[in-house]
């Protein structure tokens, strides 16, 4: 141990190996079949489509590029969370609100850092190998359980079934929440039949890459409602008498927490997002990106639809409950509902895939694979009757799931994979500088830090308080409520 100690630098690299990466040559033939192999896939998928002579899938069906990717992190990043956004600051106050909306998403995009590099050390590996993935799609529990071993593969596909399942059943939950104001003749379990319904047919779309159009309509729809908000709340001001309690107590300020957890979580479908790419290396500067866009259009209308209806947000999870009627706020419900069946097919895709190889159909024709799936919608879609807890589920996922699949597992799994001289003299990717600057022992301290305060603060006390806060909704309106908040 201490000879070894001897041998490693400041930061965390031998003398030879830090010489070595500074001149390029470690991995340098890793780095050049990869960097090979994906401009020949970006090739091969352009003289394929440029051969249908198809103006419809080159422009709308068949998207790998960086921009098609960023347009997915975004739609599966923000979504109906920015209806309960608002209630997470009335729970936390103006101060702890940002700070935590800071706080979460950089974390969110270190550990998304941390998923990109591990696809790419596991692609790379396997197709040293000879491994084909023309037609399998490569997830995160695959990823891990290769890298890590059986035990990691098992705990990721735990974990991550019911974050992204968790998340598509909100997504149908919100999208009768919407339609309730929009139409309130019919209650919110009505809206959850229909919409269940509707949400079957996400099922046609065979895999991530043929979401471009969907995903740019995500976008498009959550960029209005978000700048809808922040525009209504400062032309009405404040309302008479507002106040702002905000912090009021741990649990409700737990509570929002871990709300801005939850919507800082988006990249549980990293793996899936990236494998759809043609050049999945530079996904890690596509969720940066995705990052700072999210911050732009979810911190200003948080703050403002606080300012103007203060505590009245603490009994309403949905902001569009406390906004006035108008033709402006039926358009961003509409929309809201549009992003929301969008969203519900981009986190039901993982499960569609792994479904699919349990019953050894993933590379069967396109029909099979439609038809096999049909079980899992209406799984989520039962769910989503059980449970119509809109926003407190949001609290619920973020802390007891999504702090572990997203935060902590990948947060061990970089420092597992990566923890021998021999791994990381021959890892896939070479070290850019900020890596190299922060070296090996700075990449472990970090890593323990994000795994440490994640779960003390998401899984500890979130889940205290958003377990409670589940409990109490159940014993205050019952399961399988008719409208929840009406």
């Amino acid at each position: 141990m201490g000879a070894c100690e001897d041998e490693l630098g400041e930061n965390g690299y031998t003398h030879n190996e830090a010489e070595a990466i500074e001149k390029g040559t470690i991995n340098g033939e890793a780095n050049n079949n990869y960097i090979k192999q994906q401009q020949q896939q970006e090739t091969k998928t352009i003289a394929s489509t440029g051969s249908l002579q198809s103006l419809w899938k080159k422009t709308i069906w068949h998207g790998g590029s960086v921009y098609d990717a960023w347009l997915n992190a975004v739609a599966a990043q923000v979504g109906q969370v920015i209806l309960s956004m608002p209630t997470s600051y009335s729970q936390m106050g103006y101060k702890w609100g940002v700070f935590f909306h800071l706080f979460y998403f950089s974390i969110g995009m270190y550990t998304c850092y941390l998923l990109a590099r591990l696809y790419v050390e596991y692609r790379v590996r396997k197709e040293r190998d000879g491994v084909d993935f023309n037609r399998h799609v490569i997830q995160y529990h695959e990823v891990l359980g290769s890298l890590v071993g059986l035990w990691a593969q098992r705990v990721a596909l735990f974990f991550n079934i019911v974050t992204v399942g968790a998340v598509a059943v909100v997504q149908i939950i919100a999208c009768a929440s919407n339609a309730y104001y929009l139409n309130p003749h019919h209650n919110k379990r009505t809206w959850t039949i229909v919409f269940g319904a509707i949400s079957m047919v996400v099922i046609l779309l065979p895999t991530v890459h043929n979401f471009r159009i969907w995903s740019f309509l995500g976008v498009l729809t959550t960029t209005y409602t978000a700048w809808y908000m922040f525009s209504t709340s400062i032309a009405h001001g404040q309302v008479p008498n507002v106040k702002h309690s905000a912090p009021i107590d741990l649990q409700s300020f737990f509570t929002g927490t871990t709300n801005i957890l939850f919507a800082s979580g988006g990249h549980a479908i990293t793996i899936e997002i990236m494998h759809a790419m043609w050049k999945p290396a530079k996904y890690k500067y596509v969720y940066v990106a995705c990052c700072f866009y999210v911050f732009s259009i979810t911190i200003p209308h948080s703050l403002a639809v606080y300012w103007a209806f203060g505590d009245e947000l603490l009994h309403k999870n949905n902001a569009f409950a406390v906004l006035p009627s108008s033709n402006a706020r039926s358009t961003a419900i509409i929309f809201m509902i549009m992003h929301q069946a969008v969203a519900f097919g981009l986190y039901i895709m993982p499960l569609n895939f792994m479904w699919e190889k349990l019953w050894g159909v993933h590379q069967s024709p396109y029909l099979v694979r439609v038809l096999v799936r049909l079980p899992v919608v209406l799984l989520l879609w039962f769910l989503a009757l059980a449970f119509p807890f809109f926003g407190p589920l949001n609290s619920l996922i973020g802390s007891l799931f999504m702090s572990f699949s997203t935060f902590i597992i990948p947060s061990i799994a970089y420092i597992i994979t990566f923890r021998t001289l021999k791994a990381r003299q021959n890892e896939a990717e070479k070290p850019n500088k900020p890596r190299r600057i922060v070296g090996w022992r700075g990449m472990v301290v970090l890593n323990l830090m994000v795994v440490l305060l994640i779960f003390t603060l998401g899984t500890g006390f979130g889940s205290w308080a958003s377990v409670k806060n589940v409990i109490d909704q159940i014993k205050t309106f019952g399961l399988f409520q008719k409208c929840y908040q009406c």
